[in-house]
């Protein structure tokens, strides 16, 4: 799997704000604690509270905060959102000795679907190692 710079500061910028204590999070702060360019995060936080992932309180008390809890928002919800629903090409198959690379292809794609849809912010910014999720 490929991820594009895009989804990858926007894993980062929930992830920021899953961590954060209760209340807005100005961009800039998330823009800063990421190293995230301001002007692409912006866009990046448009797309997400547009798609209902985050909310947005304008003003100098304003910011940005999950719009539900870090443990029902999971890697796979924000990727959706930033690069749509994953398609992945049909293998036919392939022939002779190179068969089963298509059942090889296809176990991929299960275990990185599960795992992106198993995984959520909440884990990732736990600090207690028991709830952390596992990648093997």
């Amino acid at each position: 799997m490929r991820v594009s710079a895009r989804t990858d500061y926007a894993l980062r910028a929930v992830t920021e704000l899953a961590a954060a204590p209760p209340g807005p999070v100005p961009a800039e702060r998330i823009a800063s604690a990421q190293n995230i360019p301001r002007r692409f995060l912006d866009n990046i936080l448009l797309q997400l509270r547009r798609a209902g992932l985050i909310h947005s309180l304008r003003g100098p008390d304003g910011g940005y905060w999950l719009a539900r809890p870090a443990d029902d928002i999971t890697l796979a919800d924000v990727i959706a959102v930033i690069e749509g629903k994953p398609e992945y090409p049909a293998h036919g198959g392939y022939p002779g000795v190179a068969g089963p690379l298509a059942d090889v292809w296809s176990a991929l794609r299960e275990h990185e679907e599960r795992l992106l849809t198993e995984v959520t912010f909440a884990q990732i910014v736990s600090s207690d190692s028991a709830t952390r999720p596992s990648t093997r």
